[in-house]
């Protein structure tokens, strides 16, 4: 079972546009160094809707080959287009990804027994490990704990990555699944929250910026120190909240680009950080670091 500080990576750009690959190398480098547990790739936070098919397939066939071994690679390959969603999972799989991460069918809003065929169907296409991806408000639809309870029957269907924000349903969920089956974070907000009721890890944008604290803060609670984790997650809240006062991933983009480890170009519709939120998100960085 993946346990512990998933990161979810940013895709660095070049001003031309283009995929920054020798950044990307850097940072795989630098979340290796600083105790990061996963890498998971081209999700929300990656940009992965605005990268090109072919882009998508080669941000993750480069991870997966800098990585080399050294820590295991998420892949996120999720459509609203369940072919779609096959062909880029089948393509992490032979690129060597460990896992694949596949976020609910956005925009056409399926029934939960859309949603359930949808799964199935990906799972069904690949040997790889797949973690389920709810996140409600971006995508207008809603994995029911009923549907993720259906769906961890499927052998290869291993977690879910909840970013509900909603600890109590968590809970709820995490009572009835089956041993072996993962549930991680998707809101950094309420990680320290989840994990003492029983999650596994988060899967955080906070860890672009803060990887060491963030890893830290997922052993010192898995390993029953809650207080501790807590403590440490003081320290990590003004983050979890300014890097959400653009849409993600501008802001962490724009915290990475202070530390001076990538440009912080994204690609339209999404924009740099604007001027009125530059010092809150520095001040934040400066709390994480201090």
């Amino acid at each position: 079972m993946i346990t512990g500080s998933v990161v979810a990576l940013v895709t660095p750009m070049l001003e031309s546009g283009g995929v920054d690959w020798r950044g990307l190398e850097r940072l795989i480098d630098w979340h290796i160094d600083s105790g990061t547990d996963v890498i998971s790739l081209v999700g929300t936070t990656g940009e992965a809707s605005t990268l090109s098919h072919e882009e998508h397939r080669e941000v993750i066939r480069i991870g997966v080959a800098h990585a080399g071994g050294r820590i295991p690679i998420m892949a996120g390959t999720g459509s609203n287009s369940t072919t779609e969603a096959i062909e880029l999972t089948v393509a992490a799989a032979e690129a060597g990804a460990d896992s694949g991460l596949i976020v609910t069918p956005y925009y056409n809003r399926p029934t939960q027994e859309g949603m359930f065929q949808h799964f199935k169907a990906i799972a069904a296409s690949v040997n790889l490990p797949i973690i389920l991806y709810n996140v409600p408000s971006r995508t207008a639809s809603d994995l029911s704990n009923e549907t993720v309870l259906r769906l961890s029957q499927i052998e290869n269907i291993v977690g879910l990555k909840d970013a509900t924000g909603d600890v109590a349903r968590a809970r709820d969920l995490m009572a009835l699944l089956p041993d072996g089956f993962g549930v991680y974070s998707g809101d950094d907000a309420t990680t320290c929250d989840l994990l003492a009721a029983g999650a596994h890890g988060c899967i955080s944008v906070t860890a672009n910026i803060c990887p060491a604290d963030m890893a830290l803060m997922c052993k010192m609670a898995l390993s029953g120190n809650i207080d501790e984790a807590r403590r440490a997650d003081e320290r990590l809240q003004p983050l979890h909240r300014d890097l959400f006062l653009e849409p993600n991933p501008v802001p962490a983009k724009y915290a990475l680009g202070t530390m001076g480890l990538i440009k912080d170009f994204v690609r339209l519709p999404l924009i740099r950080l604007s001027a009125e939120h530059e010092e809150t998100v520095k001040q934040a960085v400066a709390q994480c670091k201090s």
